[in-house]
C-alpha cells in the first residue's frame, strides 16, 4: 500500500486496551470463591467460547442478533449452572462483569498521548452501555466510541468497519485500526482500513501471511513509530 498517511485511528477494546480474561476471571473467583485456580480457568475457557460462538453464528446469520449484555449473562448462567448455584442476583452481577475489565499498564497513558496527536475511536463489540461503563471504569480516553450494536452485529462483520467509515467522514485508508486480535485487523484492511497489531498476552498473533502496516510490542512502541512517520 502507499506511504502510511493518517487522519484517524480506530482501536478495538477487549484484549487491546482492557484485559479481557483477567477482569472475567476475578468476576467468577468473587461469584464461586470456593472454586480453586484450575475450575476458575476452565469456567472462563466456557465463557469466552460461549461468547465467541454465539457472535460468530450470529455474523454467519444462524441466530438473530442479541447485543453483547445478553451473551454475558447467558455466558453467566453457564457458570452458575457449572457450580449448582441458583442467585438469580448473583447470576445477574456476575453478568456484569464484562463492564469492569482492568486497563494494561499502558493503556490509558498511550491513549492519552496519541489523543493529542490523532482524533481517537474505539470500535467494539461490547454494547452500547456496556462500552459506556467499561470505558469508565478502566479510564479510557475517547473522541467518538462507537459499539457495534450500532449496527447489530459483530466483529468481523463488515458493516462494523464501514460503522467506524461512515462516521469518521473519511475514506478507510485514512483510518488506522489498531488492534490485538489478527483476525479483527484482517477484516479491517479487506475494506480499505490501514492496520496497526499491538502484541497482547490474549491476543490473537498475525500469521506469516499477514502484511499490517504496523507491528507494535506495546502502545509506547506504536506511539513511537506513528510520531516518527509524522516528521
Amino acid at each position: 500500500m502507499s506511504e502510511l498517511e493518517i487522519d484517524a485511528v480506530v482501536f478495538d477494546v477487549l484484549g487491546t486496551l482492557v484485559d479481557e480474561p483477567a477482569g472475567i476471571h476475578a468476576g467468577i473467583s468473587a461469584f464461586a470463591p470456593s472454586l480453586d485456580e484450575f475450575e476458575v480457568e476452565r469456567l472462563l475457557s466456557v465463557w469466552q467460547t460461549h461468547i465467541e460462538r454465539e457472535q460468530r453464528r450470529m455474523v454467519d446469520g444462524l441466530r438473530p442478533y442479541a447485543a453483547s449484555d445478553v451473551l454475558d449473562l447467558e455466558a453467566a448462567q453457564l457458570v452458575a449452572d457449572a457450580v449448582q448455584a441458583d442467585d438469580a442476583h448473583a447470576v445477574a452481577v456476575l453478568g456484569l462483569t464484562g463492564r469492569r475489565l482492568p486497563p494494561w499498564p499502558d493503556t490509558v497513558a498511550g491513549l492519552a498521548r496519541l489523543a493529542e496527536r490523532f482524533p481517537l475511536m474505539a470500535l467494539s463489540n461490547a454494547s452500547r452501555p456496556a462500552l459506556l461503563e467499561l470505558n469508565a471504569y478502566a479510564g479510557l480516553r475517547w473522541h467518538q466510541a462507537l459499539s457495534a450494536e450500532d449496527v447489530r452485529t459483530y466483529k468481523p462483520d463488515p458493516a462494523v468497519y464501514r460503522l467506524a467509515v461512515a462516521v469518521s467522514g473519511r475514506p478507510p485508508e485514512r483510518l488506522l485500526m489498531v488492534a490485538a486480535h489478527a483476525w479483527d485487523l484482517r477484516a479491517a484492511q479487506s475494506l480499505g482500513l490501514r492496520t496497526a497489531y499491538v502484541a497482547r498476552p490474549v491476543g490473537d498473533p498475525p500469521a506469516p501471511s499477514d502484511t499490517f502496516d504496523l507491528y507494535a510490542d506495546d502502545l509506547p512502541h506504536l506511539v513511537e513509530q506513528l510520531d516518527r512517520r509524522r516528521k
